[in-house]
């Protein structure tokens, strides 16, 4: 069984990720509503979020009482990138993080991933296979229900897997405009109108600010 995975992005009018200045509270107060149980993100994002700097992976774990409500934190690394796994983890965003990788991430960062207990799935030849991972974590974890907080690349990849299951989307009251390819889906161009994703608007709302809210559900 595939889980149930929404696309969750703040964006321009003109789709740009960038030179946004987001209301977390707005974003995030929209994300108690998705009821996930995991947060699919990529280095990229948590690079952004947190820095690339290593940091100390012996320092002893926080101690924090056990919230099984809370979502896996599901990271995509196929290259072997991330190393700041323990700060994830003693984050009180998340009950445990989960690295996504590829039958080419190099063993190195497999076999310290199990020094460091972190369970890793590994799907796909030369990158991650996000079918199989989302299966994956439905088999491991009973994982039903996917928010995805990450960027343009990430989002396209679901979308050309045929992965998206709702698009929910704060449009910000900005033209950003520009040729740089930072929007919110980097996908290959299609081929044929076969690759459309077709969406039916489920809820459109007005909030501060001018943001407007968008939520779809994908027409398969």
């Amino acid at each position: 069984m595939l889980p149930r995975v929404i696309l969750h992005n703040q964006a321009s009018l003109d789709g740009r990720l960038d030179w946004l200045q987001a209301d977390l509270g707005l974003f995030y107060g929209i994300v108690s509503l998705f009821e996930e149980d995991a947060t699919l993100t990529g280095c990229d994002t948590i690079f952004a979020a947190y820095g690339e700097q290593e940091c100390v992976e012996d320092i002893e774990d926080k101690e924090r009482e056990a919230n099984d409500k809370l979502p896996l934190l599901v990271v995509t690394d196929s290259k072997g990138r991330l190393s700041n796994w323990q700060r994830l983890r003693r984050e009180e965003y998340w009950r445990d993080v989960v690295a996504l990788c590829s039958n080419s991430t190099p063993p190195a960062f497999l076999d310290h991933l199990s020094d460091i207990h972190v369970d890793a799935i590994v799907t796909g030849n030369g990158q991650v296979d996000l079918r199989r991972a989302l299966w994956e974590l439905n088999s491991r974890y009973g994982v039903e229900v996917v928010r995805v907080d990450s960027g343009g690349a990430l989002n396209g990849a679901l979308l050309r897997a045929g992965l998206v299951d709702e698009v929910s989307l704060l449009i910000s009251p900005t033209v950003v405009g520009g040729l740089s390819p930072r929007s919110l889906f980097r996908a290959p161009d299609l081929e044929t109108v076969d690759g459309l994703l077709h969406l039916e608007l489920q809820r459109m709302e007005q909030l501060d600010g001018g943001v407007v809210w968008l939520h779809y559900y994908a027409v398969k």
